[in-house]
């Protein structure tokens, strides 16, 4: 029940800009006089285009009066995942209440008004099921995976958990102790301290460059009229959604839904916050700690949120740079072109591509781990990389991209768990489900002439955000940093206009 670093996921994709938007109707393929294969099923393309059925098995949904949605894919398994997908995180949070999102996440396996934290837990063991729950910046999941035959007691104990928590004094006390010994673990995943960094420089003074534990003061002060104000403003129906996948009945679902939540969580015209906008800055911001052995950095443009039609080139630019540590075999017979560089200069001990998308927003760049005295190296192979791009990335590389990508969001969707995730996720940021014939035909529509295009709309003339922790001694000023990304206007690449954030030594 750890904060989920889920706001990094690899999301599924979306098309090009001059393709088609995530919001319209599903993309439905073949011509009159020929025939479509399917799952193995040959579909005459004469067929009436609502008898092509594309997602297989069908991903349903349903909307109750209150506004909860229930999504559901059955795909005849003896096991389930069911959960609740909420569209609330540490995003929804101001600065005096930041933390209350995780904070309630840890609050909800502790009792209700009808079950003990001991009955919650001897109920889950004997069913031999798994209860967790996960915080985000702009989502809360609680979900429990469970044999078939007790998806009723499933959705039973999760509708009795957001809805009748005790939040008992003791237990808040209790929990606070945990959640302040989970910030100092965090502390010590740096990969984890570097993306916080990155969120506070890229979106400061906002709600996107809060973290989602909260700061000390605050874990040390939220009380349980702060719990209790976070869940009835945010937990709501039209911000819900009920998702499953496995053996699951979908009408089956829909009754228990109805039975559950159908008399509660209405919300009032009005009631519903709306989204806080979070403004990217281009700046930098260094934790400077010369006992630490290396350097941790990450630098990132800003990109675009989950429906924006341009999100899909820039995950296939995202897998074209891919990761690279010094256990990987293969040497100079790397395809990835950085990761070549890298292992021909000794630049750095690893580095890992990334595009987290939000709803308006979203950071694609780069994370690695390097020696101090290879850093201006390493920096200077990515903006190589990165002007590679936007110039001239060859059709072979973007097909090998094309097909890595597919590849993985295919493997991301082995057994109920991620694809119960994969349906609330998505129905929360597009209010449909994705069927994967679609999002394969929209990566396939991407070419190296898009990939090239779009790299240079979020890459050329943009001020990176960078963070970085360890020992930077060659990493000193921030005028060396814009000097340093400005040396090759010839083939344009930044133009140095970054503010400073914070630096500390």
């Amino acid at each position: 029940m750890a904060a989920a670093t889920a706001a990094r996921a690899v999301i599924l994709p979306i098309a090009r800009r001059r393709l088609w938007s995530f919001t319209q109707r599903p993309l439905v393929r073949g011509a009159a006089g020929r025939s479509l294969h399917f799952g193995g099923i040959r579909l005459r393309s004469t067929q009436p285009a609502t008898q092509i059925v594309l997602n297989v098995p069908e991903t349903r949904v349903t909307c109750l009066e209150n506004g909860l949605r229930v999504a559901s894919e059955d795909s005849g398994l003896s096991t389930c995942t069911v959960g609740l997908w909420i569209d609330a995180g540490s995003r929804y949070e101001n600065e005096k209440n930041n933390g209350t999102a995780h904070f309630l996440e840890h609050m909800a396996f502790k009792g209700t008004k009808k079950r003990s934290q001991l009955d919650l837990e001897l109920e889950i063991e004997n069913m031999g099921a798994h209860l967790n729950a996960y915080t985000s910046r702009e989502q809360t999941v609680y979900y429990a995976k469970a044999f078939s035959k007790d998806l009723p007691r499933a959705v039973e104990i999760l509708a009795d958990i957001i809805q009748n928590s005790t939040l008992g004094e003791a237990e808040i006390e209790r929990e606070r102790g945990v959640i302040l010994r989970e910030m100092q673990e965090v502390e010590t995943n740096l990969q984890e301290v570097v993306f916080d960094y990155l969120h506070a420089t890229a979106y400061q003074n906002t709600a996107l460059g809060r973290t989602i534990l909260g700061p000390t003061e605050n874990i040390k002060s939220i009380n349980r009229k702060d719990l209790v104000d976070y869940i009835t403003t945010h937990y709501k129906g039209p911000r819900i959604v009920l998702a499953a996948a496995g053996g699951v009945s979908h009408d089956e679902l829909l009754e228990l839904a109805k039975f559950h939540f159908g008399d509660s969580l209405y919300a009032n015209k009005g009631e519903v916050p709306a989204l806080p906008p979070c403004k990217f800055t281009g700046s930098e911001i260094r934790v400077r700690d010369d006992k630490m052995p290396l350097a941790h950095l990450a630098i990132a443009v800003e990109a675009v949120g989950w429906a924006h039609p341009d999100t899909i080139c820039l995950m296939v630019a995202n897998t074209l740079i891919g990761n690279w540590d010094r256990s990987f075999g293969g040497g100079m017979n790397l395809s990835s072109k950085l990761a070549q560089l890298t292992c021909h200069g000794n630049l750095c001990h690893s580095f890992q591509s990334f595009n987290t998308s939000y709803t308006d927003t979203g950071l694609w760049g780069l994370y690695m781990v390097c020696e101090p005295a290879t850093i201006a190296d390493m920096l200077h192979a990515v903006q190589q990389e990165w002007m590679r791009l936007c110039t001239n990335v060859t059709e072979s590389e973007v097909a090998r991209a094309k097909n890595l990508l597919k590849t993985n969001m295919l493997l991301q969707l082995d057994g109920s768990t991620p694809i119960c995730e994969d349906i609330g996720r998505q129905m929360l940021c597009y209010n449909r489900r994705i069927p994967i014939p679609e999002l394969e035909a929209r990566i396939d529509a991407v070419n190296a002439k898009t990939v090239r295009e779009v790299c240079t709309k979020y890459i050329y003339d943009k001020s990176p955000a960078i963070a970085a922790v360890g020992k930077l001694v060659f990493f000193s000023t921030m005028q060396k940093v814009g000097q340093y990304f400005s040396t090759n206007l010839t083939i344009f690449f930044f133009i140095h206009r970054s503010h400073r954030a914070a630096t500390r030594f």
